[in-house]
């Protein structure tokens, strides 16, 4: 059964990628999508990482109790686990259960009612009508949504560690600043763009081939979830050990 859905999401990704019959239909969809995932998310994701940093900067000044080890380390610590983990990580799965529901939901309604039937029958590319836009659109803004999440999850750091006394602001700021190294901004891109990919389409594969009624688009809607969820986990684990 796994390497039947396999195949068949594979086959589906063929059609979706042919050439479009006219771009300019197109890219009226795709920047429809954008504002979907990016700004339709963008408040979920700015509270999360916000509140996820500070808790982290609580969490690592509670660990580090130790007069050898300098307060600035709770930025440095803070910062890299953000930009490596936290920030692409958390907000994938969140964008999953969020975006892909609702793009396993919008397609398989499509499904049961017979509208993607009837693009077919009109010669229209159904595959790539409507999941194109969506893919394009998450591997955009995903990544977009990612580098935000980072930089509020550092900040959210800053002011959980400055009102709760727990680290100086200015020691959060020197270890922020200190030791940085640029290519973990670039492996959090390159998860980025691949959850982008994952949340948009595993979702939709599932919705496409949706059979039954409104009960069967909702199981398929939960599936999609805990499959793509699955999915970025183990790209988390390969893209991880490959590039660092």
């Amino acid at each position: 059964m796994v390497f039947h859905h396999f195949g068949s999401y594979i086959l589906l990704l063929r059609k979706v990628f042919k050439k479009p019959e006219k771009w300019k239909i197109y890219l009226k969809e795709i920047f429809h999508e954008m504002n979907e995932i990016g700004i339709g998310s963008l408040s979920l994701v700015l509270i999360i990482s916000t509140f996820i940093g500070a808790v982290m900067t609580l969490q690592i000044a509670f660990q580090l109790v130790s007069d050898l080890i300098p307060t600035t380390v709770i930025g440095q610590i803070n910062r890299d686990s953000n930009i490596l983990e936290l920030g692409p990580t958390i907000s994938g799965l969140v964008l999953m259960g969020k975006v892909g529901s609702a793009i396993s939901s919008q397609i398989g309604s499509m499904r049961v009612t017979e509208q993607i039937d009837a693009l077919e029958i009109m010669g229209i590319n159904a595959p790539g009508f409507l999941i194109l836009p969506k893919i394009i659109a998450g591997v955009i803004m995903v990544p977009v949504l990612v580098i935000i999440a980072i930089f509020c999850a550092i900040t959210g750091g800053l002011i959980g560690g400055s009102l709760s006394g727990a680290v100086a602001p200015s020691d959060y700021i020197q270890g922020i600043q200190e030791g940085f190294n640029g290519f973990t901004v670039t492996v959090a891109i390159v998860k980025a763009i691949i959850y982008g990919f994952i949340i948009t389409s595993v979702p939709a594969y599932k919705g496409f081939y949706v059979r039954g009624g409104a009960l069967e688009v909702g199981q398929a809607g939960t599936k999609a979830v805990v499959i793509g969820c699955i999915a970025i986990l183990v790209c988390d684990y390969i893209i991880t050990a490959l590039m660092l």
